[in-house]
């Protein structure tokens, strides 16, 4: 009998394994920037809450978005936004009928990672 080698449940290891598509890594870190960004919304609600109190909370708060973590997190929520709205406009050209064919597709995700890149790296130095 033959034994499948097939894998039954896939792990984190398999899915290292596998050689990723462009399109599938633009495509998935599209969707993450997006769930970061969600979460961000949480953040920034609960920083104008805080800052509309008093003097002394919008002080404290200043001094927390200063501090290096809260800079990481400002230039993590600015790269998802950067990704995600460099990646909508590819979605956008998409949707008119430009570059529908798999080489279009390819051609496209490298752009957006390419102009995003450029954008995140402008973040960082814009929060440092």
């Amino acid at each position: 009998m033959k034994q499948n080698s097939r894998p039954i449940n896939v792990g984190i290891g398999d899915l290292m394994g596998f050689a990723w598509p462009i399109t599938a890594i633009a495509s998935i870190t599209h969707r993450v920037a997006g769930v970061v960004l969600f979460i961000g919304i949480g953040f920034a609600l609960f920083a104008l809450e805080v800052s509309l109190t008093d003097e002394l909370a919008f002080g404290s708060l200043k001094a927390m978005i200063t501090s290096p973590l809260g800079k990481l997190i400002t230039w993590g929520l600015l790269s998802a936004l950067a990704y995600h709205f460099v990646a909508g406009i590819k979605h956008l050209i998409m949707d008119s009928g430009v570059g529908e064919t798999l080489e279009g597709g390819i051609f496209a995700a490298r752009v957006t990672i390419f102009f995003s890149a450029i954008l995140i790296v402008l973040a960082a130095i814009w929060v440092v």
